[in-house]
């Protein structure tokens, strides 16, 4: 299979688990939790926190309770308080409070009933039975109203003068209330919701709440509610203080009052906006909603889906098109137009589209894409630096593709130690052996050289014919080089004699080489025109090193006086005498390697990774 066919053939199998994973993640309701979030964080960013001023909720809270005795209170009370906020002219009175017993006092809950039936604005609610006999889990179909197995009702004597109306609470999974049954149907008939039922007896037109667009595959009449204020925003007065009297009249003169328990830990809720909200003020932000007009629309999940497709695609396909910190700043921009523009429609026309699907799959989609193709890459440039390593030195290959940069001409002047091979007896070999046999033969001669020269930190500059350049210090800094440089041509003329066995053995011809090693400064760096480069080192030195191989003998290693002094801790020479050099005025000191006597520090342990990371900086600046 082709290279190419095989990474398309990676890709799209890659692809394919991507889209399987954000399908199960669809499918199993992880994503949920974040929808949620989103959702909520929605609600409270664009609460206004200044409910319907017809909305007026008197609080049954601990002051109440220390002064009015323990609960529960005697039900004259209640009768006495509907008489006084009857007197002052409230429009609808509303008891989020549970009267489905008779009390201890029968005279008190007939007081409460005559009061009850003198006026047709009152609510005492119902509460309905949604959930199993067995388990608390209900069973409801889209389109619609749920429906109640049985229903409480406040005792016969309130009832008959009372609007039927329910309690009932909506959870979502997470115990937090975010929607509400506007109505459920009971065996007893339809009961609307408290909130419902105020605006109805208030005379409002609030038939939209009665025909609400369906939330996904919930029952009808299922409503998200606006949640529009905290219980510090709704005007509240204490119960205590309504009872007696000391509120003026007028304040509740036309509104709609709510009475419920407002003490600590009584009938409380997590809410998207309050952790423990009392669950009057539930109602009366239901009730704010109605009265407002606000109706928050779900958008279709299919356009979610549709949506969360598109990102999909778009990012998996930018990932491939644009380069790395191009692609990261697409896919955030991607990312941030999802949750801008979802946020924006959410707050100017009360739609809500979840793009939660379309975010963390368009991440997914990136992240596996962005992965696959830093494999694709990583597996592209090992294959080059195994290729151009053929040529180049590894470490040179892979400073130029660290480096992320284009090669620029020119150079630097350091210390190299520079080394020339050229091999003896060649010219009589090719008359002698067919092509194939010559290249069959150098070929077994080169890799000899190369593993050596490249075990000891050597970058060969280039192979000339039958002869070789290899440089030491360049391109990365290597201690001891001038050590490395004789130690490399120590170990090439003791391979030499199996590599000469076997060629004799098999071509009957003899190879030896001859090699000459110089140290000293030089020019090192990219050397050509900008359509072909050359890393080389050129200057006296390493002239002087070419001029010192061509007086070598057969299977002979000189080495200059610099290097002799440098190396002579290391290895055994013999003085070879003084050679007079062509363009040099004065002759040169020769010394030939005979044997090995020890090792610098470096030799023994191995270079120091932090004097090859300081080499790759500087080479870094060189091409930068």
């Amino acid at each position: 299979m082709k290279k190419g066919m095989s990474e398309a053939g990676v890709t799209l199998i890659g692809n394919g688990f991507i889209a399987l994973l954000c399908v199960l993640l669809l499918a199993t309701g992880p994503l949920q939790v974040l929808s949620n979030s989103l959702y909520d964080f929605n609600i409270r960013q664009t609460m206004l926190q200044a409910p319907h001023e017809d909305i007026l909720v008197i609080g049954i809270d601990e002051r109440s309770i220390k002064e009015a005795g323990p609960y529960p209170w005697d039900r004259r009370i209640y009768a006495e308080l509907i008489s006084r906020l009857e007197e002052a002219g409230a429009k609808v009175i509303a008891f989020d409070i549970e009267l489905y017993t008779d009390s201890n006092n029968p005279e008190s809950d007939k007081a409460l009933a005559e009061e009850l039936a003198k006026h047709r604005n009152i609510l005492i609610p119902s509460h309905a039975h949604v959930e199993g006999e067995f388990q608390r889990t209900t069973t409801v179909k889209a389109g619609e109203l749920i429906k109640a197995r049985s229903v409480t009702d406040p005792i016969p004597i309130f009832s008959r003068s009372v609007y039927r109306t329910h309690i009932n609470m909506t959870l979502d999974s997470d115990g937090v209330v975010r929607s509400h049954w506007m109505q459920i149907d009971t065996p007893r008939g339809v009961y609307p919701t408290l909130s419902l039922a105020m605006a109805q007896l208030a005379g409002l037109d609030v038939s939209r709440f009665l025909d609400l667009p369906l939330i996904d595959k919930r029952p009808q009449s299922e409503m998200l509610i606006r949640w529009d204020g905290k219980k510090n925003d709704f005007e509240t007065v204490s119960f205590i203080d309504a009872w007696n009297g000391t509120v003026p009249a007028e304040t509740f003169r036309d509104r709609l009052v709510l009475v419920g328990y407002t003490a600590p830990g009584s009938d409380q809720g997590i809410t998207p906006v309050e952790k423990h909200m009392h669950m009057v003020y539930a109602h009366a932000n239901i009730l704010n909603q109605i009265l407002t007009g606000q109706v928050i629309t779900p958008v279709h999940k299919a356009f979610g889906m549709a949506l969360a497709l598109l990102t999909m695609l778009l990012l998996g396909f930018s990932t491939w098109r644009l380069k790395a910190n191009a692609g990261i700043i697409a896919a955030s921009g991607v990312i941030l137009m999802l949750f801008g523009g979802q946020f924006a429609l959410f707050a100017f026309s009360s739609q809500y589209l979840d793009v939660m699907a379309a975010a963390v799959c368009g991440v997914i989609t990136y992240l596996g894409n962005l992965a696959m193709k830093a494999y694709f890459e990583t597996r592209q440039k090992n294959y080059i630096t195994r290729q151009f390593g053929r040529y180049l030195s590894p470490d040179l290959v892979k400073s130029i593709a660290d480096s992320k940069r284009e090669i620029q001409l020119g150079g630097i002047s350091k210390e190299l130690s520079i080394l020339f091979l050229d091999v003896r007896g060649f010219t009589p070999l090719s008359e002698k052996l067919k092509p194939e046999e010559v290249v069959d033969c150098l070929n077994r001669l080169f890799n000899l050289i190369t593993e050596r020269a490249l075990h000891n930190h050597g970058t060969i500059d280039k192979f000339i014919g039958d002869a070789a350049m290899i440089l030491y210090n360049a391109p990365l800094d290597v201690p001891d080089h001038p050590y490395y440089a004789v130690k490399t041509a120590y170990e090439i003329q003791k391979g030499m004699e199996k590599v000469r066995a076997e060629i004799c053995g098999k071509y009957g011809v003899t190879l030896s080489v001859g090699i000459g090693i110089n140290t000293g400064e030089a020019v090192v760096g990219n050397i050509g025109s900008y359509l072909r480069v050359d890393y080389t080192a050129i200057g006296d030195h390493v002239n002087t090193a070419a001029r010192i191989e061509s007086h070598t003998e057969p299977n002979q290693i000189l080495v200059s006086e610099a290097t002799y002094e440098l190396t002579k801790a290391y290895f055994e020479y013999r003085y070879a005498g003084e050679k007079r050099m062509k363009g040099k005025s004065v002759p040169l000191k020769l010394f030939e390697v005979a044997g090995v006597k020890g090792a610098p520090a470096s030799g023994k342990d191995g270079i120091p990774a932090s004097a090859l990371k300081k080499g790759v900086f500087r080479w870094r600046k060189q091409i930068g």
